[in-house]
């Protein structure tokens, strides 16, 4: 059964960082063939909150909306697409975006994770909260290196970690934009590379994809005079990968803790897109896709 609803959330704040954003957003819209919600997160006080539905509130929420349709509308330069939806919310930005994901309806969550003029105030720390807290996968980009094309997707893989969801997703992302898949390994020990568990098990997973007509390369990184994140972030530019997969801790969400060292030094380690899956277990069917 195929459980995708072809649709993105995407955060688009309405100043010169929205429209860089949305320019990233419409990218993946089109490449990938879904729908989009874009969603602008005003910041207010208690009462908006506490009462949604009274008649002033329901006014400033119409003049907000009719606000952002303007903005996003003078962004393309052109009617706004019927794959195009526009919605508004109230109150702290992360907070919101945690709420929608649990609400459901989207197949992931877009959100920009650059540093630099950031005019929304969101720090390294608020996109690693919602990469945790989020209740679907969530893709961050990073608008000051924006991308047009995505050719190779890196996928690290963990020996003691599941990788049904990620398969699942590089095979998504690899079969909608015509990429090749590397499949990426670190080995620890000094031994032979195709004796290895990590080699056998990313052979294992290549196989799977090739069966299903992807294009797919093995890597294994030794990496014993650096640290994990850093010789996958140098092989990701050796590369040039247009994007990267990995996966968060499942119970994150559930037990308050943060994502990983390594996850987290991915995220805010790598200029380009990185998809991190989590969240609430899904029916995944790859050959659905």
């Amino acid at each position: 059964m195929n459980y995708r609803l072809n649709s993105i959330l995407a955060h688009i704040p309405q100043n010169q960082d929205g429209e860089s954003i949305l320019k990233q957003a419409l990218y993946f819209t089109n490449a990938l063939n879904m729908r989009i919600f874009l969603l602008d997160v005003i910041k207010t006080g208690p009462a908006i909150l506490h009462n949604p539905k009274s008649k002033r509130n329901k006014i400033r929420h119409q003049a907000a909306l009719e606000k952002f349709t303007r903005f996003v509308k003078n962004s393309l330069g052109t009617a706004i697409p019927d794959n195009i939806i526009l919605r508004i919310g109230w109150g702290k930005i992360i907070n919101t975006l945690i709420a929608e994901s649990e609400r459901g309806g989207y197949d992931f969550v877009m959100i920009d994770k650059s540093k630099h003029a950031n005019n929304e105030h969101l720090t390294p720390a608020d996109i690693s909260r919602y990469v945790s807290k989020s209740y679907c996968p969530v893709l961050s980009v990073n608008k000051e290196y924006p991308i047009n094309e995505i050719k190779t997707i890196v996928v690290p893989i963990d020996i003691s970690q599941h990788t049904k969801k990620r398969l699942y997703w590089a095979t998504f992302f690899a079969k909608r934009l015509k990429a090749k898949v590397h499949i990426v390994s670190a080995l620890y020990i000094n031994i032979e590379e195709r004796k290895s568990l990590a080699y056998k098990n990313a052979e294992k997973i290549r196989k799977m994809l090739e069966k299903r007509g992807l294009e797919c390369e093995v890597k294994i990184l030794k990496v014993h005079d650096k640290e994990t994140h850093t010789a996958v972030l140098d092989y990701i530019e050796e590369v040039n990968a247009g994007m990267v997969i990995i996966r968060t801790h499942q119970e994150s969400r559930f037990t308050g803790k943060k994502i990983g060292k390594f996850v987290s030094a991915i995220v805010h380690g790598c200029k380009k897109p990185v998809f991190t899956v989590g969240g609430v277990t899904q029916k995944y069917d790859l050959d659905a896709i």
